[in-house]
């Protein structure tokens, strides 16, 4: 003869396990969602730089194109890249040695410092 068969235990998940699965994924998400939001900021900011870049690069190259010797002194400039309007500072200064100028080309965005590029320009 056959033993007698027990009612089957329930098997399954408890109320707080759910809970604390629930709350490891919701960490994990967030997690990945700074990570994220991370990645996009640092791009952004690498094109602002690309850009900024390149205005300041073209404000020295238009300077050594004129082949001759910078007036000492500041201005700035609007350089229009990819849509965005950014500001170019020039700026001349003397250096002890009058055939040379420092030159500092410094690039804002919305009053914002993007970068700073300087060279050294001689009489041509």
């Amino acid at each position: 003869m056959r033993a007698p068969r027990s009612a089957p235990s329930l098997r399954g998940f408890t109320l707080i396990e759910v809970l604390v699965a629930l709350g490891i994924t919701a960490v994990a998400l967030m997690a990945g969602l700074q990570a994220t939001g991370s990645l996009s900021r640092n791009a952004e900011r690498q094109i602002v730089s690309m850009l900024g870049q390149i205005c300041a690069e073209n404000e020295l190259i238009a300077l050594r194109l004129r082949r001759q010797l910078p007036d000492t002194g500041n201005q700035s400039v609007d350089c229009n890249q990819a849509g965005r309007l950014l500001q170019v500072e020039v700026s001349v200064r003397p250096t002890p040695n009058p055939n040379f100028r420092r030159v500092d080309a410094r690039v804002l965005e919305q009053g914002s410092y993007v970068l700073q590029l300087s060279t050294v320009m001689g009489r041509q």
